[in-house]
């Protein structure tokens, strides 16, 4: 082997090596940098504390500035509104993040949003997405569908009628546990 290419070959690894040690060096700061989910208050929130609750929980991912999200949002509110008291509840996440929170607000107002939102970044929500179901984020609207007890039963991008939604529930009856 060749000087020159003993020397490339010790720097090219000593090169990884250094990349590789920033990178983990660097990562909690990257992490600590990436904000979660908050509230429209901007408080921090997590979406495990809306799920399991006893109740179906519906993720309704969003951007302010979907046509589809805009054009399905009120049967979502009627969802919410008719399902709310007995056997599901729905949760909006917003992908707006924090440069677009005014349009995001806009559309909760535009749309009588009542259910629950929160918000964050997109690459944040799109982590979020994966971690839960195996598969890459592919867009607005995205559902996830939680059990009663909190296990993740489905997903789906792009719109889903809440028809579908509701015949998934009658065929996935709550299994009412018996304290004896």
């Amino acid at each position: 082997m060749s000087k020159s290419l003993l020397l490339n070959t010790f720097y090219a690894k000593n090169l990884t090596l250094l990349s590789l040690l920033g990178v983990l060096l660097l990562s909690p700061f990257v992490s600590a940098e990436m904000k979660g989910f908050e509230d429209f208050n901007g408080k921090p929130q997590v979406l495990e504390n809306y799920l399991g609750k006893g109740k179906w929980t519906i993720v309704m991912m969003w951007a302010s500035d979907c046509h589809i999200c805009n054009r399905e949002a009120q049967q979502y509110v009627d969802f919410h509104m008719i399902h709310s008291d007995t056997d599901a509840t729905v949760l909006g996440i917003s992908l707006d993040g924090e440069s677009r929170k005014k349009e995001a607000v806009k559309f909760i107002k535009r749309h009588s949003v009542d259910f629950p939102n929160l918000i964050a970044e997109p690459g944040y929500v799109s982590n979020i997405y994966q971690q839960y179901t195996g598969q890459f984020f592919s867009g607005t609207p995205s559902f996830l569908i939680f059990s009663p007890q909190g296990e993740l039963k489905a997903a789906q991008a792009g719109a889903v009628p809440t028809a579908l939604i509701e015949d998934f529930i009658k065929k996935n009856p709550i299994k009412k546990v018996v304290n004896k």
